[in-house]
């Protein structure tokens, strides 16, 4: 039977006046907490939790508010789970938050599991996010027209191993199960390949030389003895659809190749990979290791009081940077949150995503890739296409920068390049010739462009001048927000492993991290001692008022009943009803 109390409903006495002072309240409204009980907690999106339960039937739940605000807590306050037990158990200040009364309060590891096996299976991380973006968005009255966007690395909880120890892992791990459930079927493989394996992880081909030709002859055997395995167990259902067998087959394919039954390990195998067994979903970035990384849009607009992530996309750690910006642009249309400037890096701003965003409506600002460098010198100030006066709608040339008019400039819509041609004479005796873009081709002169080259030459052009300098400087402040969330959150060393798990964490986590950067504005403080009021404060005030009047009329009832005057009517009436 499900247990919900609506936070906001109005308390008749509030049961922590008796261990707060006026300073130790003020400190809670003022602190996250604060913010958390009167303005996050009613968010927690509890209906998908209780379809889990019966209305009736059964023992009640935990409270499912402070459940789904606990969960909350845990992430973005780092916890451990027996720190998590611990906290809804014995901390006032988070039984504060989560609207429970301020006593030691029962609840198990094993309640704590089911609940976040809960929230990962119906994605209620990510539900949570948007409503409270949403909402302190909208009560801090932040302006999300200027927006930027960035990625950063996340290691979940597993070991990094190299790729033969990876390929002996994963064949021992399916070994262990194999003598587990069928004893037979492991006994009846070579003793020498069961041995290889048997060592634990950490000493796992601890005997082999450390040269690079015994690392070589150690990885094609690994390889022989996983090709070997695939081979024995491929047509044993029991066996082929165990998950170490599939961890095992996707490993082999993914790092070796056969080719007339030779098995050779390939030299390159990208990023998109398996890690780890026991984080299938983990893959590998050449520069910052296995893992995950999360892409982060936040507001910059300088007038913000502080500034809130409106979006974060969680992502394998092989996944490119410049194809994250539609999904991106999704995820914040669908929110009602699209800004009109995004500020990015190089790998955002290709000229693909400059025109997805700008149909859209959104301005993507970053430098162009390869930009070419502009010489200080004055008096080198070398011609592209951009100072050509070209129609946009048709990419044909009305004249060149000295203002001379075309032979022919005509454009090819299947090829997508205009091809003009240019007078001799005036290229000729023209000014320009030894710095313009148009070139000599026997005796004429001819030029060719597309509509991306225009676009680029022209972002190039822009990104030497001040006014763009200032304008993007503001795109390195999400660096210190990426620090932040590590440093405060945990963001850069999980707890878990696994996608749900991980991709569950990144959105708690960064919700945290939102309600910590509103708990710091200004503008929340008199919005929380609003509600707080409104929730507990005239209450009691009204009671009382009302237990004054009640009591007033019981005196004067007394009095009236015991004046010397009244006896005798009272025992007249008391001898006339018997």
């Amino acid at each position: 039977m499900y247990n919900i109390v609506n936070p906001q409903q109005i308390r008749l006495f509030d049961s922590f006046d008796s261990i707060l002072t006026a300073k130790t309240r003020k400190r809670l409204l003022e602190g996250w907490q604060g913010v958390f009980r009167h303005i996050i907690l009613e968010l927690m999106p509890v209906e998908p939790i209780r379809e889990h339960f019966d209305p009736a039937l059964g023992r009640p739940t935990k409270e499912l508010y402070s459940i789904a605000g606990l969960l909350l807590i845990k992430e973005f306050m780092n916890w451990t789970k027996p720190e998590t037990l611990d906290a809804y158990s014995f901390h006032a200040d988070i039984q504060y938050a989560l609207n429970l009364e301020p006593v030691a309060h029962d609840l198990s590891m094993r309640t704590i599991e089911r609940y976040i096996n809960l929230f990962e299976a119906n994605d209620i991380a990510k539900t949570i996010m948007s409503k409270v973006t949403a909402t302190l968005v909208k009560s801090l009255d932040i302006k999300i027209d200027q927006q930027r966007l960035d990625s950063t690395h996340i290691f979940s909880d597993m070991a990094s191993f190299g790729r033969t120890r990876l390929m002996g892992v994963a064949m021992k791990r399916f070994l262990t199960q194999l003598k587990r459930h069928t004893v037979g079927a492991y006994e009846s493989l070579e003793v020498s390949l069961r041995q290889r394996y048997a060592p634990g992880v950490n000493q796992l081909f601890a005997d082999t030389q450390k040269d690079s030709e015994s690392r070589r002859l150690l990885r094609e055997q690994v390889a022989e003895d996983m090709h070997f395995l695939l081979r024995r167990f491929a047509d044993t259902p029991e066996q082929a659809h165990r998950d170490s067998y599939k961890a095992m087959e996707r490993i082999f394919y993914e790092q070796c190749q056969v080719h007339e039954d030779k098995v050779s390990v390939k030299e390159k195998t990208g990023g998109n990979i398996m890690q780890n067994p026991s984080d299938p979903g983990a893959t590998y970035d050449g520069h910052k290791g296995s893992g995950y990384q999360v892409q982060i849009a936040e507001t910059c607009h300088p007038e913000n009081e502080v500034q809130l992530i409106t979006t974060a996309l969680p992502q394998t750690a092989a996944e490119p940077d410049n194809e994250a910006v539609e999904p991106v642009l999704d995820e914040l249309e669908q929110t009602a949150m699209l800004p009109e400037q995004l500020l990015g890096d190089t790998h955002y701003c290709s000229d693909e995503n400059v025109q997805k965003a700008q149909q859209r409506g959104v301005e993507l600002v970053g430098p162009v890739s390869g930009s070419e460098k502009v010489k200080e010198d004055a008096s080198y100030k070398r011609l592209n296409i951009d100072d050509f006066d070209i129609v946009e709608a048709t990419e044909e040339i009305k004249c060149c920068p000295a203002g001379h008019r075309p032979q022919s400039s005509v454009h090819n819509s299947q090829t997508g390049k205009t091809k003009t041609v240019m007078s001799p004479s005036a290229c000729r005796r023209c000014a320009f010739v030894d710095e313009c873009p148009v070139t000599q081709h026997g005796e004429g002169y001819r030029l060719e462009h597309t509509a991306k080259q225009r676009r680029l030459a022209g972002r190039r052009r822009e990104e030497a001048t001040d006014v763009f300098r200032e304008r993007y400087r503001v795109r390195a402040g999400i660096e210190g927000t990426h620090s932040g969330l590590k440093r405060r959150t945990g963001l850069g060393q999980l707890r878990v492993r696994g996608r749900p798990a991980v991709f569950h964490a990144i959105y708690l986590k960064i919700t945290g991290w939102n309600i910590l950067r509103a708990a710091a504005c200004a503008k929340m403080r008199p919005i929380v001692y609003a509600k707080a009021h409104k929730a507990v404060g005239m209450l009691p005030f009204v009671f009382l008022r009302t237990i004054i009047a009640v009591g007033s009329v019981c005196v004067s009832l007394k009095k009236y009943c015991c004046a010397p005057s009244r006896q005798g009517e009272k025992f007249s009436m008391i001898s006339k009803a018997a």
